[in-house]
């Protein structure tokens, strides 16, 4: 870790702006890979959804994924989810249902 803290340490001697560059690469490219990973889940939950005959049992996973992918995008910054609705084809009874918390078992 030493030799990592005195590369750092070097880096912002000679170029201060540098010394978090590459901090500020690494976590967007996490924030994307994040991204990236939720939406994926989204895909499958809705591709489930769509193939099942009863569309009941699916519904908390596809709900539960859109949710998780929406706080994703917010958190990085995107608020509008209109046209990732439209792009993933989001049904409407999944949307209805964001945010619901199904009954606990004791």
């Amino acid at each position: 870790m030493a030799g990592l803290r005195d590369s750092l340490d070097l880096i912002r001697i000679v170029r201060p702006e540098a010394g978090t560059a590459a901090l500020d690469h690494e976590i967007n490219a996490e924030r994307a890979n994040s991204v990236n990973a939720a939406e994926a889940r989204v895909k499958k939950a809705i591709a489930a959804l769509n193939a099942a005959a009863e569309r009941e049992p699916y519904l908390s996973e596809a709900r539960d994924a859109v949710w998780s992918y929406f706080v994703q995008r917010e958190i990085i910054g995107f608020r509008r989810h209109q046209d990732v609705i439209l792009d993933l084809a989001i049904p409407q009874d999944v949307l209805n249902g964001l945010g619901a918390m199904g009954a606990k078992s004791k």
